[in-house]
């Protein structure tokens, strides 16, 4: 069928928003209105006449609500197939009224979830009736209005102005879809609390995911590949999706992943003093710790200037006028810091085409949760890499112990070469990262491309020497030769953190004593890929 003229309207919800101004526009067109519990004296309150569901059923409500739909009358009036002579003898025969348009919206369990609720409360609001009258509705949208979000009244009833009381097969076809998505949602919600929370499954057997599209983006990593962005339903955490976009032209894909690694490393720092992330491709090219947000920014950017331009900067607490300004010396695409005062925000205005982008507070460093990659005909889940070391844990493997400041710098290393792609290795003195390796086939290069990064910048900046001589070096996994090592030790590196487990650890070992180096190992290793 084309278009169905709504004359009855079954509602049903959990969220009243809106609901008296959607019956009395309703009621005005002369649509007859049934309704259950609370949502039937919603509508009465209102100055409107409802029939009760037990009206058309002729049986009560019962068990605490828990069956009040559940009746061929409703689901009967629901799938009938309007123009089969065999549906229409049925509905005549049982006295079975046709429902033209029904609004419903569940009852709030993820909300129910999110505040605690002990499981009893849970369960019970587990909607039954709701979700079998919106699949009922959807499937026979050739007849039937669904309507799940009161974010859609508005549409509703300018569709039904538009079309003289009517809804057109187009718009059913899009609150059907609308419908089914809100089920699966709805199901997957309770699936994950079943299998998580209530049963404490880490991988259950089942994974579901259900996300609302936020917006679509211009293009994918490439122009010829088409994106969007989307949040989990029922997702607790605030982060890059939730941010505050306060100037700038709208964000790219690449724009949000590499902003998201940005701010994955930021919250490394959480709470701490001043800290600036430098990302470039979804990898650090600069981190630094100081007395002031400045400082922080002029020896993270001195890490690796040129791979600075064009890259996302990320800051542990909220920025000021003169950090601004200087970020804004060199082009940067994205700025994503816990506040910026107003000499900052002017400071960014000059630059139109630079994304500010404001969170409330950054993410917890450590925060549980699933990370999903597909891959052909499949999907990879594994819970987040929140590994932590413990100092005392930390088992010195050389003759040489290290200082307190190399202790600190191997710690700081460390850090950041967690969110370096493997094979990953990472310099820092001082609180600063001296240099990085990323992504080679090989821990060797690795090191070696950090050290000349690292003699480039001392050249550039006119240093005696480069910021690797006394140094600490983090490797994200072993060495599985002493080649990569000695690299470091060539480049200056004076102490090393690693996870050892090699077969060859003793040969790595026994060329750090040679070089008069301290190596401690973690016995936990960082890959990144």
């Amino acid at each position: 069928m084309s278009e169905v003229t709504i004359k009855r309207a079954l509602l049903s919800v959990s969220d009243k928003s809106g609901l008296a101004e959607l019956g009395k526009a309703l009621a005005a067109r002369g649509v007859e209105l049934v309704s259950t519990g609370g949502t039937a004296k919603t509508l009465r309150e209102a100055g409107l006449e409802v029939k009760d569901i037990s009206e058309l059923t002729s049986f009560p409500e019962m068990m605490d609500g828990r069956v009040k739909t559940l009746h061929p009358v409703v689901h009967g009036g629901l799938l009938a197939v309007r123009d089969n002579p065999e549906h229409a003898a049925a509905m005549a025969e049982h006295a079975i009224g046709a429902i033209d348009l029904v609004v419903v919206n569940l009852y709030p369990f993820e909300a129910t979830v999110a505040r605690g609720a002990e499981r009893d409360e849970v369960i019970e609001n587990i909607d039954i009736g709701g979700p079998s009258m919106v699949r009922s509705s959807a499937k026979n949208h050739a007849y039937v209005t669904i309507v799940t979000d009161s974010a859609d009244y508005d549409a509703l009833l300018s569709e039904l102005e538009s079309h003289d009381g009517s809804t057109s097969m187009e718009f059913r076809k899009q609150m059907a879809a609308k419908a089914f998505s809100a089920t699966a949602r709805y199901d997957a919600a309770i699936s994950q609390w079943f299998l998580g929370t209530d049963q404490q499954q880490a991988l259950p057997d089942q994974f579901s995911l259900s996300a609302k599209k936020l917006s679509e983006l211009r293009y994918g990593e490439n122009p010829h590949q088409s994106a969007a962005i989307y949040v989990p339903y029922g997702a607790k955490e605030k982060g890059l999706a939730q941010a505050e976009q306060i100037q700038g032209k709208a964000l790219s894909y690449n724009n949000y992943n590499d902003a998201d690694a940005a701010l994955e490393l930021c919250a490394e720092f959480k709470g701490e003093s001043p800290a600036i992330v430098i990302v470039k491709h979804a990898n650090p090219c600069g981190v630094a710790q100081a007395g002031s947000l400045l400082d922080a920014w002029n020896d993270a950017l001195a890490c690796d200037s040129v791979s600075a331009f064009g890259g996302i900067v990320a800051s542990n607490q909220p920025l000021d006028g003169p950090t601004a300004e200087a970020i804004c010396e060199i082009f940067t695409e994205v700025v994503v810091a816990p506040g910026a005062d107003d000499a900052a925000r002017a400071a960014f205005a000059r630059k139109k085409n630079l994304r500010l982008l404001l969170i409330d507070e950054l993410p917890e460093p450590k925060r549980s949760g699933l990370m999903t990659t597909p891959i052909t005909g499949g999907l990879l889940v594994q819970s987040r890499d929140n590994g932590l070391i413990q100092r005392d844990a930390l088992k010195c493997v050389t003759q040489r112990e290290p200082t307190a400041q190399e202790l600190e710098d191997c710690i700081f290393a460390w850090t950041v070469a967690r969110h370096v792609k493997s094979n990953a290795i990472v310099y820092a003195r001082n609180g600063s990262t001296a240099g990085i390796g990323a992504g080679q086939m090989n821990r060797r290069d690795s090191a070696r491309i950090a050290a000349i990064k690292a003699q480039e910048a001392a050249e550039k900046y006119g240093w005696d020497e480069a910021r690797t001589n006394g140094s600490a070096v983090a490797s994200d996994a072993f060495f599985p030769f002493a080649d990569g090592l000695l690299a470091a030790v060539e480049a200056g590196a004076s102490a090393v953190i690693q996870p050892g487990g090699s077969m060859r650890d003793d040969e790595v070992i026994k060329a750090a004593d040679e070089a008069g180096i301290a190596m401690l190992f973690t016995g936990m290793r960082h890959f990144r890929h």
